[in-house]
C-alpha cells in the first residue's frame, strides 16, 4: 500500500472530524448562549441528535452489506452521496432562526440529521480500512495515518470554529479572571447580561459554518481520486453474504469484540464529556474565559503531534500495553480543577491530548484484528465487516448521547443562567464534576474491562499466518 494511498484514504475522514469537533467542543454552548435555548432542551437536542446517529448506523449497515459491487467499488458510492446533503444539514445546524417558539425543532432536526449522515459517511469509510490492504502492518499503518488526519481534522475544526467565533462569548462586561475560590456569595456580584447583538454573534457562527463546509468538498474529492478499493481477497466465489441479523447476533457473541466495545465505550464517553463541557469549563468555573480557544487548540496540538508516537509505541510494546496513556489525563484532570491556575491549564491541556491521542487511534487499530479473528472463525462468510464498524459506532454514539444528554440536564438540575457573567455555586460544582470525577471513573472502568481483552501480539501474528494460508 503506497504512502499516497494511504495519505489520500487518511485525508479523507479529515472533514468529518473537523466538522464534529466543532459541534462537540460548541454548540452546547451556541445552544445556551446564543441561541438561547434552556439546558434540558439543550440537552435533548444533543441527546436525541447522537441517538438519531447511533440508531442510524446498525440501518446503513445493514443496507451497505446488501450493496453490490460497483465499478468504483462497494463502499465509495455511500461516501461519496452522502456529502452533499451533510454540507447543507451542518450549515443549517448553525443558522439562528428568525422565529423563537420553533427554535428547538429546527435544531433538533439538523443535528439529527446531520448525526445521520455523518453515519452513512463513517460507517463505510471506517469499513474501508479493511479493503485497502490484507496485511496486518500496511492496515495498522494506514489506521495511524487516518488518525493523525482525523485528530488534525478534529484540531483545523476547534481552532477554526475557536477563533472565529471567540468574540460571540467574551464580554467586556465580565471579569478577565474572576476569583474561583474566593468565600463571598456568588450573590454578592450582580451579574450583567452580555448586551452584544446576537445577530452578530449568528455571522460569526455562519462564516465558520461555511468554511468547514468548504473543507468538506476537498477532503471527499482527495478520498475519490487518491484511493481504489478492492473486493475481498478472501471470499470464494461460492461463498454467501452473512444475513445482517444473523452477523449482528454473531458479533454480539464475539467475545473480543465485546470486551472492546465496552471498554472504549466507556472511554470514548469519557473523552466526549471532556469535549463537550472544557468550553463551559473555562468560561464559567476556571476564570479562563478569555483562553479557552487557546487551551482547546494545545490539546489538539498534542494529540496530532503524538499519534506517530503511540503507533510506534504499540508497534514496539503491544496495544493493550498503549492503553494506559489514556489514564494520564486523569490526575492532570483533577489538579486543574481543585486548583484552577492558567500555566497548569495549559500543562493539563498538554497531557489531554496525549491521552486522547492514544483513545482514538486503539480502537480503530484493533477494530481490523478482532475482525480478522471473527474471518478465521467464520471463514466461508462475507460481508460481516460493515456490521462490526456500523454497531461499534453505535454503541459509542449512543453512550457519548447518553453522556452530553445527562451532563446538560445536570446543567438544568442546577440553575444554569444563559448570558450572564457568573453562575451559582452549584453549577460551578456540575462543571468541576464532569471535567473531573466522572471522566475519570469512566476511563477506569474501561481500562479493566480491557484487561480482559483476548487478542495479543502473538495471537495477533498465529491469526495472520492462518488467514494467509486461507487466502
Amino acid at each position: 500500500l503506497s504512502m499516497c494511498s494511504k495519505l489520500c484514504y487518511a485525508i479523507g475522514g479529515a472533514p468529518n472530524q473537523v466538522a464534529g469537533s466543532a459541534a462537540s467542543f460548541f454548540l452546547q454552548i451556541y445552544l445556551l448562549d446564543i441561541a438561547h435555548i434552556t439546558p434540558f432542551h439543550a440537552s435533548l437536542v444533543l441527546f436525541i441528535g447522537k441517538a438519531s446517529g447511533a440508531v442510524t448506523d446498525p440501518v446503513a449497515g445493514f443496507f451497505i452489506s446488501k450493496s453490490r459491487w460497483t465499478k468504483i467499488g462497494r463502499l465509495m458510492p455511500w461516501v461519496l452521496a452522502c456529502t452533499p446533503f451533510t454540507i447543507v444539514s451542518y450549515f443549517f445546524m448553525w443558522y439562528l432562526p428568525p422565529f423563537v417558539s420553533g427554535r428547538v425543532a429546527w435544531y433538533l432536526t439538523f443535528y439529527c440529521l446531520f448525526q445521520a449522515l455523518t453515519t452513512l459517511f463513517q460507517v463505510p469509510y471506517s469499513a474501508l480500512t479493511m479493503f485497502l490492504s490484507t496485511d496486518q502492518r500496511d492496515r495498522d499503518s494506514a489506521t495511524a495515518y487516518r488518525m493523525t488526519m482525523e485528530v488534525l481534522g478534529t484540531l483545523i475544526g476547534a481552532a477554526l470554529q475557536g477563533q472565529i467565533v471567540a468574540s460571540a462569548h467574551v464580554s467586556p462586561h465580565c471579569t478577565v479572571n474572576p476569583s474561583v475560590n474566593t468565600t463571598d456569595s456568588w450573590h454578592d456580584t450582580p451579574t450583567i447580561p452580555d448586551p452584544s447583538d446576537p445577530l452578530s454573534h449568528q455571522v460569526i457562527y455562519m462564516i465558520a459554518a461555511g468554511v468547514i463546509a468548504g473543507v468538506y468538498l476537498l477532503g471527499i474529492v482527495v478520498l475519490f481520486l487518491g484511493v481504489k478499493e478492492r473486493d475481498d481477497p478472501y471470499t470464494l466465489n461460492s461463498d454467501r453474504a452473512i444475513p445482517f441479523c444473523k452477523g449482528l447476533a454473531l458479533t454480539m457473541k464475539h467475545g473480543p469484540y465485546v470486551k472492546l466495545t465496552a471498554s472504549f465505550l466507556l472511554i470514548s464517553t469519557a473523552v466526549q464529556l471532556e469535549q463537550g463541557n472544557f468550553v463551559l469549563f473555562c468560561t464559567h468555573a476556571a476564570g479562563l474565559r478569555n483562553h479557552f480557544q487557546y487551551l482547546v487548540v494545545t490539546i489538539l496540538v498534542s494529540a496530532v503531534v503524538s499519534v506517530p508516537f503511540w503507533q510506534k509505541f504499540l508497534q514496539r510494546f503491544g496495544k493493550k500495553c498503549a492503553a494506559c496513556g489514556i489514564s494520564w489525563m486523569i490526575p492532570f484532570a483533577v489538579m486543574l480543577v481543585t486548583i484552577p491556575n492558567l500555566i497548569l491549564a495549559y500543562f493539563v491541556a498538554f497531557v489531554s491530548g496525549l491521552s486522547i491521542a492514544a483513545s482514538l487511534l486503539l480502537p480503530w487499530s484493533m477494530l481490523p484484528d478482532v475482525v480478522d479473528n471473527f474471518r478465521l472463525q467464520n471463514p466461508h462468510g462475507k460481508g460481516h465487516e460493515t456490521i462490526f464498524y456500523s454497531s461499534y459506532v453505535f454503541f459509542t454514539k449512543m453512550s457519548a448521547g447518553i453522556g452530553l444528554g445527562i451532563s446538560a440536564a445536570g446543567l438544568e438540575f442546577t440553575g444554569y443562567k444563559p448570558g450572564i457573567c457568573r453562575q451559582s455555586d452549584d453549577v460551578i460544582l456540575t462543571l468541576k464534576l464532569l471535567i473531573g470525577a466522572v471522566p475519570a471513573i469512566l476511563i477506569l472502568l474501561g481500562l479493566f474491562i480491557l484487561l480482559f481483552y483476548p487478542i495479543t501480539e502473538e495471537s495477533r501474528k498465529e491469526t495472520k499466518l492462518a488467514l494467509e494460508e486461507l487466502r
